[in-house]
Formats: C-alpha cells, structure tokens, sequence
C-alpha cells in the first residue's frame, strides 16, 4: 500500500475519533485512581476489584497487543495451529488456581515474590524481582512497538519516515504513562475493561468487512482456506523453531508458559492480587483462558480471511498485515475506531506493565532496604516515581526495536518472556515440592537455567554472529518456543534439588505468607 493510499483513506472524522479515545481513556484513567490511601491501595486497588473486571483486564493484559496484531498475521503466513497453544494456556491456568493462588491469598501481599522471601529469603525474593524486571521491560517494550505499525501507517504521509516510528511510539507511550502515574491499579483495571471492549469490536467490525469484501463472503474464504489446510489446527509432533505449533509444544509448552506467566510473573500476579477473595481470583484465572481461547480463534479466522482477500500477497513483515487492511480498506469511522482500538492494545499492555515493574521496585527492592511499611505516605510517593521511570524505560525500549523485523512480533515477545520464567516457576515448585531445598539452592537454580536458556533462546543469533557455533548450537537453535519454559523449570528444579542433597532440610519447609510480611500495610 502507498503513501498516498494511507493519505486518502484517513479524514477528520476518523483522526476526531481517535482523539476523543485517547482524551477520553487518559481522563478517565486519571478519574478511576484518583484517590490512593497508600500504595498497597494503588498497586492491588485495595483488593476491591470483582472477578469479572480482573478477568477482562487479565485477557487484556496478556494478550491485546500481540492478539491484534500479530496473531492475524501468524494464521496469514501459516493455519489455525496457534490455537494449540491456547488450549494449553487454560490447562496451566488450572494449575495455577489450585496450587499457586491459595499459597498468595494466605497473607496480604502485593508482589509474587514475597513468597519466596517467606520460604527462602529476602535474597530470593531480590534475585526474583529483578529477574522479573529485566525480562518483562524486554518484553513489553516490543509489544509496544507492535501496536506502534499501525499509528506509523497514518503517519507516514505528513513526516520523514525516520521520524514515523518514534514519534508513533513517543505519543502513546507518553499518555499511557500519564494515566498510570496517577491512577495506579485501578486505572489500569478500568481502562483495560474499555480497551478489551474496544478492539474485540474492532476485530469483529474487520470480520464482517472481510466478508463483504471477498466474492461469496466467509463461506468462499472457508473454502479456500480449508483447501490450502489452513483451517488445520492440531498439528501431531514436537514442533521446531520454525514450525513451532504442534500439539505437544502447544498443549504441554503452552501449559507451562501460562503456568509461569500466570503464577510467577508479577504482570498478571498483580491482578489477581486485587481480586476481593481467593475464589473471585480462581474463577477470573480459568475463566480467562476460556476467553482467550475465543480471541485467539477471533483473529486467527480474521488472519485467514485477509489471506483470501488479498490472495496470500507477501508483505514485508507478517504484522503488516493486518494494520494494511484497516488503513486501506475499512470506511471512515470505522476506520478511527479501528485505529482506536490499535491505540487501546498498546495502551493497556503498557500501562500494566508499568504498575507491575513499579511494584516489584517498590515492594521487593525499596521497602526491605529503607525499612519502610507500605502505608508509609512516602511509600506512595516513591511507587508513583518508579512508575513514572519504568514508563520511560519501556518507550525508550521500544524505539530500539529494529522496524525490519522479519518474526512475528508475537513470538518474538513470547520467546524474550519464556527466557526466564522457566527459571521463575521453577523457584516456585521448589518451594512447594521440594522440603530439602535452601535459598542457595534455589538461586543457583535459577541462575544456571537462565545462563543456559540465554544459549537456547538465542541460538539463532549467536550462530548468525559467531558461525562456529553452528556445531555446538544447531540443535537446540531448533527448539520449539513453547518448550522454553518447561526446559528451564526442570533446569532450575534438577539444579536445586542435586544442590539439596548436600545439606539438611531448612526449617521452612513449603510456600507460607501467613507471618508478617515487609509489603503489608
């Protein structure tokens, strides 16, 4: 699609839309929040929140960036395999509710990882968080350069394409940032509510356009699609890093990735945390990975559908694809809504990003060195400081992101997330499972799994930089993401429980936050 194309396809009715979304959303997030009593109030909303607010905004959260835009254009170059990980995603979440959420609804705390400080050490908890932080700023910083594409698109045609992306991504990184700073939690739940609203209907809007636009409407594309094996969705094998959506990696890697996404990552922790009871928090956990497996099917039909209308083009990224199709196709109105809901997918991804990482910062680091509790006002005032720098450090990472980039933006955030979680969940069953395990064990764990992850994960890379790795590094390059969690779970698990043998058991002997904890008001 030309410049010129993009120009005349958006008007003052479509840029008047947009507008009032990110007016209306950046008001009301700052109106939702603007009453904190201190900062367990505004990083878990004082658990006030009912299931169904924090099970949108969990759906929203995981999945509304790489959801939107990436998943259309990952069942456009492959079929409908990406389900497969859905199905898993549910399976993990079960886990979670049974074994993971009673342990953090036995005490009041604000982050996962004062759990670890209660069964091994503050020293744990520390070495968790920042592990944490570092791959979850990686992560959402591409996931906001995802959302960026389409925002660029309408850019293009009035600035130096130099300046498209980071302007694009400067914009929605600044509002974001505004809303979070001073609305915290609740903000983000609320706003998140719309935002889910917003691009569902977008996505829905799309599918209808699609099947108006093809010759004999979604029936035709069914056809087409069922004749190219495109509507295949379970695909026997345990997949490659090339192909990696199968049954196994899916079902059992994806159990695994929601297990350590849902359980161990503070991102999505941070919700359930303001649910009003461990039951409220059980039922928004599993209900969500019902909801998931819905969208995903949502925009993997919506992905085929653009594969039939545009008779499977190629275009330079895989996540253009989508963006191209409402720039160039979709009419006035609709067109800004779309384009609104763009905005609100990497807006909600950002802006729950930048609570959690303010969190953990606060929680986990600041108070157990300053000696503060949480209901100290000061408290307060250093949370919304470190919501304010994490909200600079992820728009600044995502203008480094290389706008040439041939991967899914989907897997590419799936893979920088599965680095260390693996190593994060496994921390967490060792605290379970294994009584002998100490907090040496439990940090030596981790750290050998995420030193040998950083080998697996980035193979390709290496072996492209340094060609005489291929020998040593080919075969593991070939690994399946969704198997990087369960590697380095076990990585961490076998490490620790060797470690273990060496010594005798601790005292504490599983997962248990009913003592005073530092984090609590």
């Amino acid at each position: 699609m030309s410049s010129s194309d993009v120009a005349r396809t958006i008007n003052a009715l479509d840029i008047a839309v947009i507008l009032a979304y990110l007016v209306g959303i950046t008001v009301l997030g700052i109106w939702v929040g603007r009453r904190q009593k201190d900062s367990k109030d505004y990083f878990v909303a004082d658990r006030e929140i009912p299931w169904w607010a924090v099970m949108f905004s969990v759906v929203a959260s995981e999945t509304s960036a790489l959801t939107f835009i990436s998943v259309p254009g990952t069942a456009y170059l492959t079929n409908m395999g990406f389900l497969q990980l859905a199905f898993g995603y549910l399976l993990g979440r079960i886990v979670v509710a049974r074994v993971l959420l009673p342990r953090y609804y036995e005490g009041e705390i604000v982050t996962a990882y004062t759990l670890l400080e209660k069964r091994f050490g503050l020293a744990t908890r520390r070495f968790t968080s920042i592990v944490f932080m570092v791959t979850r700023a990686m992560a959402d910083a591409v996931r906001v350069f995802a959302t960026a594409i389409p925002i660029a698109l309408i850019l293009g045609p009035i600035m130096p394409r130099s300046y498209v992306m980071p302007v694009a991504v400067t914009v929605l990184g600044i509002l974001t940032i505004i809303y979070t700073y001073r609305g915290g939690m609740r903000a983000v739940v609320w706003t998140e509510i719309i935002q889910a609203s917003i691009y569902i209907f977008g996505g829905l809007s799309a599918m209808y356009m699609v099947g108006r636009l093809v010759p004999g409407g979604w029936g035709q594309i069914l056809s087409q699609a069922g004749a190219a094996n495109k509507l295949d969705i379970v695909k026997f094998g345990l997949g490659t890093n090339k192909a990696p959506y199968a049954i196994w990696p899916g079902v059992v890697g994806g159990a695994f990735l929601s297990m350590a996404s849902h359980g161990a990552d503070q991102l999505i922790v941070q919700r359930l945390l303001s649910s009003r009871s461990l039951r409220d928090a059980q039922i928004a956990i599993i209900g969500s990975g019902v909801a998931v497996i819905v969208q995903f099917a949502l925009f993997l039909l919506l992905g085929l559908g653009l594969w039939t209308f545009y008779q499977a083009r190629a275009f330079p990224t895989p996540d253009a694809v989508f963006p191209s199709f409402i720039i160039g196709h979709m009419p006035h109105g609709l067109l800004g809504l779309l384009l609104a809901a763009v905005v609100a997918a990497t807006m909600s991804t950002h802006s729950g990003a930048i609570n959690s990482l303010a969190a953990a910062s606060t929680h986990d680091i600041y108070l157990p060195l300053s000696g503060r509790r949480a209901d100290d006002p000061a408290t307060l005032k250093v949370g919304k400081l470190f919501a304010l720098g994490w909200g600079v450090v992820l728009t600044a990472g995502a203008l480094l992101f290389p706008e040439d980039n041939k991967t899914p933006v989907v897997q590419v955030a799936l893979s920088i997330a599965s680095f260390t979680q693996g190593a994060l969940l496994g921390a967490f069953f060792l605290g379970n499972f294994w009584r002998r395990a100490n907090q040496r064990d439990a940090i030596v764990g981790m750290a050998v799994a995420i030193f040998v992850m950083a080998f697996i994960v980035f193979a390709n890379q290496l072996i492209a930089a340094y060609p005489g790795l291929q020998g040593t590094l080919g075969g593991v390059a070939k690994i399946a993401f969704p198997w990087y969690v369960l590697i380095g779970t076990s990585i961490t698990m076998l490490v620790a429980m060797l470690l273990s043998l060496t010594h005798a058991p601790p005292a504490v002997q599983t997962l248990d936050v009913r003592a005073p904890a530092r984090d609590v008001a």
